[in-house]
């Protein structure tokens, strides 16, 4: 596969995760202000920062709607859910051709529909309405068009090396945010080790960051409506079968690389399947007890890195690869 083609691919399903994602926590956060005190509204909405990786061109100034409407429409900032959505836009155009009819469909209907001059103008600095349910009926409409897309994706477009890339580029993109989002709860939620139930006033807190991870009814099934700090860390980290736990995310990576690998016929791609190979067993063979011995930020500090390791050497080897490389690569 061409190298430009793979990461049009590769970027187009991380920007549509992280629109997935930023969306995902901006809806579940406007919702969860309803039952808390203005103190708390605050915290959350820094965690919120925080769990988004502090974007550089947007703070905290106090006003939660402000910075929803600058986390959604703001395109002087990359890290915009509209941002996102165009840049997300203009890599599946660079592949048209390799993506099916669907998939193209699907993702232009979604930018024509958050591209409308009247969207724009409705929620241009200063004129979002403060009646909660506005922004979320918007957030809500970009979440079901993403998953239609992932949805489309898997059912008409050919699971070759092109789709491979694209599971590459979501399950990195949901290690890295997954990670983010516990590390942003640590300081108020694990910060001192709860050993009972949780008191009735952290009980927001904990549903919150399981409704971020779209993991609140998940968790319900397996482990009823306890919400115990211990279950929900092991939960998140080390569930092999929830989509949006840390293992089951490396797992996928690790899937697809092996196909990526199968494919393309290189013999130098080592490197890359130790580190996955790395991470992957971390989850696979860790318990919750060992993590929280080790440190909880730590442990997800180091998964962070070894994800930022994958895709450099991802990209080395399949994008960004000079012409010997190349050639030696391919001899057996």
């Amino acid at each position: 596969m061409l190298s430009r083609v793979a990461d049009s691919l590769y970027w187009m399903s991380r920007y549509l995760e992280r629109a997935e994602h930023t969306t995902r926590l901006l809806d579940v956060n406007l919702n969860l202000m309803l039952d808390e005190s203005p103190t708390s509204a605050e915290r959350r909405w820094v965690r919120v920062l925080h769990a988004l990786n502090n974007p550089k061109d947007i703070k905290w100034k106090g006003d939660p709607y402000e910075l929803v409407r600058s986390l959604t429409f703001d395109t002087e900032s990359r890290s915009s859910i509209l941002s996102l959505l165009i840049a997300a836009r203009e890599n599946s155009r660079h592949v048209r051709e390799q993506i099916s009819t669907e998939q193209w469909h699907r993702l232009n209907s979604l930018y024509l529909q958050v591209t409308r001059p009247e969207i724009q103008h409705r929620h241009e600095p200063g004129t979002m309405s403060m009646e909660p349910d506005v922004p979320t009926e918007f957030l809500q409409s970009v979440m079901e068009a993403v998953h239609q897309f992932q949805g489309v994706s898997d059912s008409t477009m050919s699971h070759g090396e092109g789709w491979q890339f694209i599971q590459v580029g979501r399950y990195i993109e949901r290690a890295s945010a997954t990670a983010s989002l516990l590390v942003a709860y640590h300081d108020d939620l694990w910060g001192e080790r709860h050993a009972d139930k949780l008191e009735s006033n952290e009980y927001l807190d904990w549903m919150g960051l399981l409704r971020s991870a779209t993991a609140f009814e998940a968790y319900c099934k397996v482990y009823t409506a306890d919400l115990t700090p211990d279950r929900i860390l092991e939960f998140l980290l080390l569930d092999e079968e929830f989509p949006h736990s840390l293992r089951f995310a490396v797992d996928s990576i690790q899937h697809a690389l092996t196909a990526i690998e199968r494919n393309s016929g290189s013999v130098l791609t080592e490197p890359l399947q130790r580190i996955a190979g790395k991470v992957q067993a971390s989850l696979a063979y860790s318990s919750v007890d060992e993590i929280f011995e080790r440190g909880v930020v730590p442990y997800l500090h180091r998964i962070q890195h070894q994800c930022s390791e994958i895709h450099d050497t991802m990209y080395h080897l399949y994008i960004d690869f000079t012409i010997q490389s190349a050639l030696t690569g391919a001899s057996t």
